[in-house]
């Protein structure tokens, strides 16, 4: 009786049946691989959890409002955490291998952070992004090493990505496919764990609602997915920003939606519905104007002192949108959503008057319900 196979030394042969045995271990790439996951682990070690910050309400209120603040990752956003994820997944699946490089379809942040966790194990990296990119993600990927793909069609990055990991004989992460399975959802320290602990000591420590955008859809899965797990009645909301099908997609039930314009909002809305979306898992969605999205996200540098990126300001409008149907309700609790990245990235963009001119976009209206809303308690 054969009682074990071991990878490294062929079983023996069964009596009467014919020997096949196809031996692929190589001490040396076994050696290479143990070495990449412990430098990949050690650093998860190495970061510290990032803040949640309180949003100025008035108290009377009894209705809370944070900002997970993930621009404090190493890399500088939400997508290191889902980079380590990635990198952990493919390299235990085996297929990383030492000199191929790794290949991402992104609009940047996700690039910035795989490059990266690929320099630290030191295989090469290739982002493919639209060519509208901030320069300054074009700029921090090739800080961290890797080569920058562009492309005049957003909706070419996947078989753009496919083609360079079939020629190069690299590996395509494939980030829109694998983020909802690559995070271990039931815990082990992601997202929807941290905001909990951190919520436990707060006046309402179970939140009413947590807004997350949605760029893969792999946070709103993490989060919807825990929630449930741990039977919490926190209630999901994904915002969608213009020209992406995901909004579209979800209230139709849809999976072959598309659009055929990419979204201004670096980070989120896709022109496809992601594998890594999962519809099922959401509670709500709303469908946010760009413009209200910079109003948000420039009322938030005004209200905390901090500047961040536009799909940021996607979740902070919906997040304000719901405090105040709450508000109207004569409901109190917590709504939590988050910091996705840093708005030095984006300062020729949603920071940039002459931006917002050539796109059309006039954020008076939204920047005066804003501030109607936070004096008076009234949105209209």
């Amino acid at each position: 009786m054969i009682d074990s196979v071991s990878a490294t030394e062929p079983a023996p042969p069964v009596p009467g049946l014919p020997t096949q045995d196809v031996d692929r271990s190589d001490a040396g790439h076994r050696a290479w691989l143990k070495e990449a996951v412990r430098k990949v682990r050690a650093e998860s070690g190495r970061s510290a959890d990032t803040h949640l910050l309180s949003f100025p309400l008035p108290e009377e209120w009894g209705i809370d409002l944070y900002l997970k603040d993930e621009s404090t990752h190493p890399t500088g956003s939400l997508k290191h955490r889902l980079a380590r994820s990635l990198f952990l997944y493919a390299l235990c699946n085996g297929w990383i291998r030492p000199g191929r490089p790794v290949i991402e379809a992104s609009s940047g942040s996700t690039a910035v952070s795989e490059a990266y966790f690929a320099k630290l194990i030191g295989v090469p990296f290739i982002a493919v992004m639209p060519r509208t990119t901030s320069r300054e993600k074009t700029r921090l990927i090739e800080f961290q090493g890797g080569t920058c793909h562009l492309v005049d069609d957003p909706r070419t990055v996947y078989e753009v990505s496919a083609r360079l990991a079939a020629d190069s004989g690299g590996h395509f992460m494939d980030q829109f496919t694998y983020a909802e399975r690559a995070t271990d959802w039931r815990g082990n320290n992601n997202i929807a764990m941290s905001v909990y602990q951190q919520l436990c000591t707060e006046r309402h420590p179970e939140p009413a609602w947590i807004v997350t955008t949605a760029g893969t859809g792999g946070t709103s899965a993490t989060f919807a997915r825990y929630i449930r797990y741990m039977q919490y009645d926190t209630r999901v909301c994904v915002p969608d920003p213009e020209n992406s099908c995901f909004f579209d997609g979800w209230t139709h039930r849809d999976p072959d939606v598309t659009t055929e314009a990419g979204s201004r909002i670096e980070g989120i809305g896709r022109p496809r519905m992601e594998p890594s979306f999962v519809p099922g898992a959401i509670d709500r969605m709303m469908k946010v104007p760009d413009a209200a999205s910079v109003a948000a996200v420039r009322m938030l540098e005004r209200a905390l002192g901090r500047k961040a990126g536009g799909s940021t300001g996607t979740g902070l409008w919906s997040s304000l949108l719901i405090v105040a149907e709450m508000l109207a309700r004569g409901e109190t609790g917590s709504v939590v959503t988050l910091l996705c990245d840093p708005g030095e990235r984006y300062l020729d963009k949603y920071y940039s008057d002459a931006w917002l001119a050539g796109q059309g976009l006039d954020i008076t209206p939204y920047t005066r319900t804003l501030e109607r809303f936070l004096t008076t308690g009234e949105w209209i």
